[in-house]
């Protein structure tokens, strides 16, 4: 069957020359046997078999589309937009800046950022901090609870201790900027089954208590039962307080279990020296400090995202050929963080139906 429907590859790029490849040609038509096998094997082929895969077509009109591309994807997608006379238009969405590679740790047209050349003149590198907190997201904190809120400034509290944990025994760890990923699914599940075992305690409690003083006040008599009215409440709250102590070792139970899942995904071995608990009680009172200081830290988030997206409108507006850019909103941001489109085309393009 021969139809001039628009054709769609979806594939895993692995570099700048083979998604050049694929742009420079077109699957032949009549042959959807073809053009599966490319679909499926792109990403283990080189750029020689794409291209004897797919013979050269000239009068190809290609769209490049990328949602949510990663790191340096997007770089890659806008650039081989620009490259290729057979793309006639873009649509990028970038993801991930924190694996951008930057000019001070590529050398070359390859990193990520800065592309433009306006960027490049004025020699402004962003680092790996700032790079992280392009990837936060004002809209999805205003959407958490209050206690998922408190157990992601606990996480990061945790991690800040942890830190600490490298820098004292693995110092030569500690100076090459290691990632440890996300380990806060498990330790939330904890979190929310602890606060909501206190919960279950502290009403149990206050049920208990009423029943006694109700109780006292119905059968006791002159200051005998009051005395024993206030012994009962008094050990009460001796039993709240050790309650809250009992929450306070979890906590040191909690970070020595998230420390132990770190050095293993670094492929460190824990040391019998390492004094977890000692540690976590040196940041604890810190601890408070965290939520205020990330807050704060958080609101210049989408300033860089921002500084980001503007160098790749930049790059685009700086090329030889004529082209149409603009850069729109088009999800929600409460959704989909990376709600920003880069969308472009070739004013010269001739896009074929």
């Amino acid at each position: 069957m021969n139809s001039n429907a628009p054709k769609t590859i979806t594939c895993r790029v692995m570099s700048m020359d083979s998604l050049k490849a694929l742009t420079n040609t077109l699957v032949p038509e009549n042959n959807d046997e073809q053009s599966r096998m490319m679909a499926h094997d792109c990403e283990k082929v080189d750029e020689r078999q794409v291209q004897s895969l797919c013979p050269p077509n000239i009068g190809s009109s290609l769209v490049l589309a990328g949602l949510h591309a990663c790191g340096d994807l997007s770089v890659t997608i806008l650039k081989a937009f620009s490259e290729c006379r057979e793309v006639k238009a873009v649509v990028s969405i970038g993801c991930c800046y924190n694996l951008l590679s930057e000019g001070s740790e590529n050398s070359g047209d390859h990193c990520g950022f800065p592309m433009s050349c306006g960027v490049k003149t004025v020699s402004l590198l962003l680092g790996k901090s700032s790079r992280d907190l392009a990837c936060q997201s004002a809209d999805r904190w205003r959407n958490l609870s209050k206690d998922a809120g408190l157990h992601n400034f606990e996480l990061h509290a945790f991690r800040a201790a942890f830190e600490m944990v490298l820098s004292k025994h693995y110092p030569e760890v500690m100076i090459t900027s290691p990632s440890i990923g996300r380990q806060g699914k498990a330790l939330r599940r904890q979190q929310q089954r602890r606060i909501l075992e206190s919960q279950l305690r502290q009403k149990e409690s206050t049920y208990s208590h009423s029943n006694v003083v109700e109780h006292y006040s119905v059968v006791g008599h002159g200051e005998s039962g009051t005395s024993d009215i206030s012994g009962l409440v008094s050990n009460m709250d001796n039993l709240s307080i050790k309650s809250e102590g009992d929450l306070s070792v979890d906590k040191c139970s909690l970070f020595e279990k998230f420390s132990l899942s770190g050095l293993c995904r670094l492929g460190l071995h824990p040391l019998v020296d390492i004094n977890f608990r000692g540690i976590w009680k040196e940041v604890e009172p810190y601890a408070e400090l965290v939520g205020v200081y990330w807050s704060l830290r958080a609101a210049l988030g989408p300033l860089l995202e921002t500084f980001i997206l503007l160098d790749r409108l930049l790059f685009l507006q700086e090329q030889v050929n004529k082209l149409e850019v603009v850069m729109l909103p088009i999800f929600d941001p409460a959704l989909s963080p990376r709600n920003v489109a880069i969308i472009a085309r070739k004013v010269d393009a001739t896009m074929q139906p």
